[in-house]
């Protein structure tokens, strides 16, 4: 079943919070997607982004009879899963954290040339296409995640600027104004290093062995080409202004459906003994 108006959303909830495991599978499945893209473009690569989910899930789970219905529930999740991620601290990038200086040196000087052939003979415009989604991807991690949640919200969600302002704890006028800063920022770097979107030396094609031997390319496990492109559909991105005419320079910001690992981690969660452990908590909580 998918949640098609408010009004079933309310009839769902009230019944997940008072033990409808069918309900509360509907509603975590409305977004699951949602949080997972998130979470991929804030953390940088797909086992952060899953290990992520799983623990935003299980917070909108443990809260949902908090949830007053004064916003939109995707502006709810949204909110509670922007705040877990920004302080994140077990990703890979959170121990190893990244800048704009540290990128472009490497692609200035990394050593892509006179390497032996790597590629396990997998088709390399495949291999390409990896290394393209993975390092723009990567790339946002340049940014501070204050930054880079501006940015993905209102660049890949197209979030209206008040409902970002409301998620975010911030003015809309302000969170207008810092987007059109991280995205100039953003198109700044591309324009200067990237060839694939800018007039850059760096060719995803050429590097492919380097990425290899610097373990950010694996051969036998292409992340982003092997998993399924999907819209994510929400209620709080109609109205989204314009604040800049970058909005064409930013198409590798797709989503993706939930991996399959994800999906039966929450089926075998919500069929499991603990989900009246989860809701009790949950609701003393409160």
């Amino acid at each position: 079943m998918s949640i098609k108006t408010n009004e079933e959303l309310s009839i769902l909830i009230d019944k997940a919070t008072s033990g409808d495991e069918k309900s509360l599978e509907t509603i975590i499945a409305s977004v699951q997607d949602l949080v997972f893209n998130l979470s991929l473009r804030m953390l940088g690569v797909f086992p952060d982004a899953e290990d992520a989910t799983q623990e935003i899930l299980l917070k909108v789970i443990t809260h949902l009879s908090s949830f007053k219905k004064e916003s939109s529930f995707s502006t709810w999740v949204f909110s509670i899963a922007s705040n877990h991620l920004k302080n994140y601290k077990k990703s890979m990038f959170a121990q190893h954290p990244l800048s704009f200086e540290y990128y472009g040196y490497d692609i200035e000087n990394g050593a892509a040339e006179d390497l032996p052939d790597l590629t396990q003979d997998i088709e390399k415009s495949l291999l390409a296409e990896e290394l393209k989604l993975s390092c723009t991807n990567v790339m946002l991690q340049c940014l501070d995640a204050e930054s880079r949640c501006i940015f993905i919200l209102g660049t890949m969600f197209k979030v209206d600027s008040r409902i970002a302002g409301e998620i975010l704890g911030i003015t809309p006028e302000a969170y207008r104004q810092r987007l059109s800063r991280v995205r100039k920022k953003m198109a700044e770097f591309l324009e200067n290093y990237c060839g694939e979107y800018g007039q850059g030396k760096c060719k995803c094609k050429n590097r492919l062995n380097y990425a290899i031997q610097t373990h950010r390319l694996q051969p036998q496990n292409l992340a982003f080409t092997s998993s399924k492109e999907k819209e994510v559909i929400l209620d709080v991105k109609n109205a989204m202004e314009e604040v800049d005419d970058l909005a064409g320079r930013f198409d590798f910001c797709k989503t993706y459906a939930s991996p399959e690992t994800l999906n039966k981690f929450i089926k075998d969660f919500l069929q499991s003994t603990q989900i009246s452990t989860i809701q009790s908590s949950g609701m003393e909580g409160m």
